[in-house]
């Protein structure tokens, strides 16, 4: 076992899950251009300096749809997701340990990857199928330009480019689902938070619908568009 390659994982979801939340905590949750920006940034160099010692994964939903195409050995994927949550875990601590009380907002919440659909707009607009359905769509969109950048092996792009595209998806999606379900996309930066904060609202379709979602992609990808021989 590498233990590099896991100490990577731990590193890249702590500095999502800090690095995103934070940008929450810090603009009360109002500022999705802020909060976009911050998640696509920190993923973007997160991904452009441990790309060649993990795959820079940082996600089990991720480490799940690479395992499912046959992309890595699934007692990989299980070793990444673990320490994949555990770096999520971490970080959702250490936020509640420093935010507070620098910070009101940060008093119920610390980054927790919610909407409107999913409790944000009162219990009325709770909607546990749209978040389903937005959070596989956003997981789609993410797995796809993963697949294309940086698994891919005709594509002999500069891992900093795919950090970018990456990054780059990340803050798009963030954008426009951002305030309908929190666009988590990855199961490790919901459940942190969720931990620490003992909110477990519709805690199963983030992680439900981001497997689905890069599952999916993963296998149309492979079956439609990879240039692999």
């Amino acid at each position: 076992m590498n233990i590099g390659k896991h100490i990577a994982e731990f590193v890249g979801t702590f500095a999502l899950t800090f690095v995103g939340g934070g940008a929450i905590i810090v603009s009360g949750g109002e500022n999705f251009i802020a909060i976009s920006l911050a998640h696509g940034l920190i993923l973007a160099v997160m991904v452009a300096s441990l790309m060649q010692v993990s795959g820079a994964q940082f996600n089990p939903a991720v480490s799940f749809a690479l395992a499912v195409r046959g992309k890595q050995p699934w007692s990989q994927a299980l070793r990444f997701s673990i320490v994949q949550l555990i770096g999520g875990i971490a970080a959702a601590f250490v936020l509640k340990a420093t935010m507070v009380p620098a910070f009101e907002f940060a008093n119920n919440h610390i980054g927790e990857t919610l909407g409107k659909y999913s409790g944000t707009a009162g219990p009325d607009m709770i909607s546990a199928w749209r978040v389903l359905v937005l959070e596989a769509i956003a997981a789609f969109f993410l797995m796809w330009v993963i697949m294309g950048v940086a698994v891919d092996s005709k594509n002999k792009q500069h891992a900093g480019i795919a950090g970018l595209a990456i990054g780059g998806v990340v803050a798009a999606d963030i954008l426009c689902f951002g305030p309908l379900t929190g666009a988590s996309m990855n199961p490790a930066r919901s459940f942190g938070p969720a931990l620490i904060v003992g909110d477990w609202t519709l805690q199963w379709c983030y992680w439900v619908g981001p497997i689905v979602g890069t599952t999916v992609a993963a296998m149309l990808y492979d079956k439609t568009i990879t240039t692999e021989d």
